[in-house]
């Protein structure tokens, strides 16, 4: 399965920061960006207990957003190396649409494809003990994939866009085939 090919060509008036989002099975790495749109900044790892429980995920992410001005958020969406999508993707997507629910911005899906590589190659670089790096290599990634994000914004090509719907909708057939296994993600409890 792939994503719409239809490409954002006109680029939006912007006030307001933009928000990375790095989601993982039990965290999310979040980054905020510069007031003038340039460089990505790490802010903190939201941890949870329960891969499926997203409640105080969510309500942390709407309390950085607006402790930061955020007006967009652009959220990693982990593609295969073929361009499909698996299961963590169609997750992502998922979680996009309680985002938007909970704090009402926008929220871009952008491809992160390999930034968790990147991620922990830079820490190796600068020197970060292997054992150190877990704790560390979300909030990067997520500061990769806004940088990304950012550095295309600027460059002034057109941004790509992926159609979520068609993402959801192959969630949710999937989700009904698994008979009810309690894996879908739910934002009432934790």
């Amino acid at each position: 399965m792939t994503g719409s090919s239809e490409m954002i060509t006109e680029r939006p008036a912007r006030s307001g920061r933009v928000m990375g989002l790095d989601f993982g099975s039990k965290t999310v790495g979040v980054a905020v960006s510069d007031a003038l749109l340039l460089t990505a900044q790490g802010v903190e790892i939201i941890r949870r207990q329960s891969e499926n429980k997203l409640r105080r995920t969510l309500a942390r992410i709407t309390e950085l957003a607006g402790q930061y001005e955020v007006t967009e958020i652009v959220l990693g969406l982990p593609r295969n190396m073929n361009y499909t999508v698996g299961d963590r993707a169609l997750r992502t997507v998922e979680f996009r649409e309680m985002l938007i629910r909970r704090t009402g911005l926008p929220v871009i899906l952008w491809d992160e494809r390999l930034t968790t590589v990147a991620a922990d190659r830079l820490m190796m670089e600068t020197g970060i003990r292997r054992e150190n790096r877990k704790e560390y290599v979300d909030e990067i990634a997520a500061m990769l994939i806004l940088q990304g994000y950012l550095d295309r914004l600027s460059s002034g090509q057109p941004l790509p866009e992926l159609d979520p719907n068609a993402l959801l909708e192959a969630y949710r057939q999937r989700a009904a085939e698994a008979s009810g296994d309690g894996s879908a993600l739910d934002e009432t409890e934790e």
